[in-house]
């Protein structure tokens, strides 16, 4: 059936994102930027409602082609209206949903609810870990649908409004990127990392006086980690490994993916790897490096 055979089936494609996420974790700030993005918002749309919402996007007839809709999830029959909607959405070809899951440290969460002087929600007794902590339980099931996680225990408001801006920007063409982040281990995993990868079992250059206060970065470090057999060896098998998954990461759906590596201090060999590996496949993907522990050694 063409659109001109029925007249209530929209003509062009709508756009639609479902920001969740923790409670704290900038669902506030999130919907303001979709708003400066022209989308129209809607705030604590209960997900019961969410179908006829969309019955009354397509049988009006208007030029509405992107929507943000903010949703707390904080019930199990929330998640089964949520998740039989998104399983109907998938079949209609007229709109394209994606969810965005805010998240942050439960530490980064409990100071938040402390200078607001907020009670979690969920928290029964006033405490806000108690919260938090059902809430993520409950939460977990769409986190794992969401298409993009973005974690705010280190952004600050205008940062994570311009990271949704330059996510969602529809004069940005959105490409499948490719992030790769070095670590240490001793500062903790990242939480946003979908892939980790741990290369501490490679010589370290934190031995050998002189480049104990350099980085990755220097070309002295990472001819020296990339000297031996054993990087040599993991690097092909890890090269080959990512070769085959991305494409299929990609045909997901996924808009990014991120590949953490990790050494105890993030300072020389995950640094080198990480840049090793983006350049490889700079040329296939979108890609971006970063350094998440780089500069702890200094502080």
């Amino acid at each position: 059936m063409n659109f001109e055979s029925n007249p209530t089936t929209p003509q062009h494609e709508i756009k639609m994102v479902i920001i969740t996420g923790m409670s704290g974790a900038g669902k506030t700030v999130a919907i303001q930027s979709f708003e400066d993005l022209g989308y129209f918002c809607v705030d604590n749309l209960p997900p019961t409602l969410l179908p006829k919402f969309l019955e009354l996007m397509k049988e009006s007839g208007s030029k509405m082609n992107k929507v943000a809709l903010v949703m707390d999830l904080r019930g199990r029959e929330f998640f089964d209206s949520l998740f039989q909607a998104l399983d109907d959405i998938a079949e209609k070809a007229w709109i394209t949903p994606h969810i965005l899951f805010l998240d942050a440290k439960d530490t980064t969460l409990v100071t938040r609810y402390k200078e607001t002087r907020r009670s979690h929600p969920l928290a029964t007794t006033g405490l806000p870990l108690e919260g938090i902590g059902l809430e993520r339980e409950l939460l977990e099931e769409i986190k794992g649908r969401a298409q993009l996680i973005f974690d705010t225990s280190d952004l600050k408001p205008r940062e994570l409004r311009d990271k949704i801006l330059k996510q969602f920007a529809s004069n940005v063409e959105h490409t499948f990127t490719v992030n790769v982040m070095s670590f240490g281990f001793k500062y903790g995993i990242p939480i946003d990392a979908d892939l980790v990868f741990d290369v501490r079992f490679l010589p370290n250059p934190h031995y050998i006086d002189h480049m104990r206060p350099k980085t990755g970065l220097d070309e002295e470090v990472s001819t020296y980690v990339l000297k031996w057999n054993e990087t040599t060896k993991f690097i092909e098998k890890l090269v080959d490994l990512l070769a085959f998954m991305l494409p299929y990461y990609k045909r997901e759906g996924k808009s990014q993916l991120v590949i953490a590596i990790g050494c105890t201090g993030g300072q020389h060999r995950s640094v080198t790897l990480a840049e090793y590996i983006a350049a490889h496949f700079k040329n296939d993907y979108q890609t971006h490096v970063s350094h998440r522990d780089i500069e702890k050694r200094k502080k």
